[in-house]
């Protein structure tokens, strides 16, 4: 069987960053992206306010997704905005970027309503359902990707919820390693760890008519999610949702994948703790936590990719730096030197060693 290949094209930073064109999202283009275990620490604020957390009959749909069905004088709009902007801190400015990007995505942006100025404002939520997100972002450090549901990734707008991880920028570089392996639009290709499946989805629309992504995760709460993002985008008929951990819904496609992605757990117990508060204390345990180490899950993941995949296969798992990434090269390289070969470090975005990529002999 002919062998898979990458393209010539050098997987660095800078052919990732102009391979094509990235769908853009004017409101948020000059937010930071807080949710980086190497990000600075955001200065906590001593408060929490019991009245934050939603009620148990509040709205699940993400905000973005909501109709806009209420009206409110632009007056009313305005005052909360002060009032949102008065609970920021001096030391915490990115928080007013948050305030902005909450009001744009709760608000329905249209030739009419913008030229009506003195008329009411199309809101996707009642101002007080606004208020307890923004408290709950400012006063208990959840993230702003979970307050407003979603997360601008790749090119696509993903559907997030508590109990998922959020995608991460430098995870977007995975897709372009994909598109680079040679035949790969046709072949099966299984996402382990799927979460919110942004991999998914995004790989999913790469494939040609014989493509396929199976999707797996242990996380119930992650299925469903992705089930949201797979029917949004129109690709179920590309990928299949398993749940289970890992290889084990895989049994019936032993030997028959072109590839294998998976960004799974790889953070040292250790350093759980260091996180900032909005990842730490917020995003779950479950997809972050690599034990001591930060290789258990990797260990796994390259034991088990010789049963799946085919002679010629690929597979390409994240990192948590050059560190993990070089010692998982020398790993597999001498270990399982029988089964793969052509392993490697592939750069992220900031030229971070953050993917280990190779080939089934």
């Amino acid at each position: 069987m002919a062998m898979l290949a990458l393209s010539s094209r050098p997987l660095t930073s800078s052919a990732f960053l102009h391979s094509r064109p990235r769908a853009l999202h004017l409101h948020r283009l000059l937010l930071p992206k807080p949710l980086s275990s190497a990000s600075p620490l955001t200065p906590p604020i001593p408060r929490v306010d019991p009245t934050s957390t939603p009620p148990p009959d509040a709205d699940p749909t993400p905000l973005f997704l909501r109709p806009a069905s209420h009206r409110v004088p632009p007056a009313a709009l305005a005052a909360f905005c002060r009032r949102a902007a008065a609970l920021v801190p001096p030391s915490a400015p990115h928080l007013h970027r948050h305030l902005c990007w909450l009001v744009a995505d709760a608000t329905a942006t249209t030739s009419s309503s913008s030229a009506a100025s003195d008329g009411p404002v199309l809101l996707r939520a009642p101002l007080e359902d606004l208020e307890a997100l923004w408290l709950r972002h400012v006063w208990e450090r959840t993230p702003f990707q979970y307050v407003v549901g979603n997360e601008h990734w790749w090119d696509l707008v993903v559907t997030v919820a508590e109990g998922v991880l959020i995608p991460r920028p430098e995870t977007e570089a995975v897709v372009d390693v994909v598109r680079a392996v040679e035949g790969f639009a046709d072949g099966w290709w299984a996402d382990l760890g799927t979460g919110s499946g942004a991999i998914a989805v995004a790989v999913a629309r790469e494939l040609g008519a014989g493509g396929r992504v199976f999707a797996t995760d242990v996380s119930e709460v992650a299925i469903d999610v992705a089930r949201l993002n797979v029917h949004r985008y129109g690709v179920q008929d590309k990928v299949e949702r398993r749940h289970g951990s890992w290889f084990e819904p895989l049994e019936d496609l032993k030997g028959k994948l072109m590839g294998v992605i998976s960004n799974p757990p790889y953070i040292p117990t250790d350093d759980l703790p260091g996180l900032q508060p909005e990842v730490g204390w917020h995003e779950p345990k479950l997809v972050l936590d690599g034990d001591k180490d930060g290789l258990e899950h990797l260990f796994h993941l390259c034991e088990g990719l010789s049963s799946v995949l085919k002679p010629g296969g690929f597979f390409v798992f994240e990192t948590n730096g050059d560190k993990q990434s070089e010692f998982l090269v020398d790993l597999i390289s001498t270990k399982w030197s029988s089964s793969f070969h052509n392993v490697k470090t592939v750069l992220d975005f900031a030229e971070i060693k953050r993917f280990v990529t190779g080939y089934r002999r």
